[in-house]
């Protein structure tokens, strides 16, 4: 994978919501390294300072319709534009399926599947005033290998992070004449914290993840290479020579 240079996403406004995630952090530094301009948000404005990232900084409570459209809106006047968002927000339960509370159901799929797909509809004309001013926007979230390959006793999960996959795979069809990107991406599981506070469950042992930096790196080539998919196969470790 050929080495990004500092000036790949000069100009550009992107917003990563849950960037105090392991993942989300190392896509943002990534993202800045890359010299786009950043938007920060999370729950917890104080953990997003902690990270010591450059960028504006934006709390957001993803579980409130109104707190995404505020979060948007925000985010827009940091530059006069917004050409980008990584959706790296999300949660996740662990047990069977018969017997996850109705809550924990409930908040996987606002979390995981409604709040992207709100993400979107705010975030909808100023991206198309992006591609109209010659840009390259971006919509880009982690459904995960899981809307792949549905797991069992992540039954819940799966199922909410599948139909995140499936809205963007529509929705992209839509936007693509207007120049707006839709890009989901699938790897595998990732050494990041996420398993280690679930909703409900406890995570079984787990076999070593996929590095977080080298996840994020293949995202942020995608952003700038344009490309539209990341199935779980474009994280492969590579073959030894």
């Amino acid at each position: 994978m050929a080495e990004l240079h500092g000036s790949e996403l000069h100009g550009s406004t992107i917003l990563v919501v849950g960037a105090t995630g392991g993942l989300g952090r190392e896509i943002a530094r990534q993202l800045a390294d890359a010299g786009a301009t950043l938007v920060l948000s999370a729950r917890d404005p104080q953990a997003v300072a902690a990270l010591n990232l450059p960028g504006a900084i934006v709390a957001a409570d993803l579980t409130d319709p109104a707190a995404i459209r505020r979060l948007v809106d925000v985010a827009i006047t940091v530059t006069g534009q917004l050409d980008g968002i990584v959706v790296a927000a999300g949660v996740v339960a662990f047990g069977p399926a018969a017997s996850l509370s109705p809550q924990a159901v409930a908040e996987l799929f606002t979390v995981n599947t409604s709040a992207p797909i709100l993400l979107f509809q705010a975030a909808h004309d100023a991206l198309a005033r992006s591609a109209a001013a010659g840009r390259s926007p971006f919509l880009l979230t982690l459904s995960g290998v899981v809307s792949e390959s549905p797991t069992a006793n992540l039954a819940a999960y799966s199922a909410s992070k599948a139909g995140l996959a499936a809205f963007v795979s529509a929705a992209g069809r839509e936007v693509r004449r207007a120049g707006i990107r839709l890009i989901d991406a699938r790897p595998g599981h990732t050494e990041t914290a996420l398993s280690t506070h679930p909703l409900a469950g406890t995570a079984p042992r787990l076999p070593a993840g996929l590095d977080p930096t080298q996840v994020a790196a293949r995202i942020v080539h995608a952003i700038v290479d344009g490309e539209r998919d990341l199935p779980s196969t474009a994280f492969a470790p590579a073959a030894p020579v």
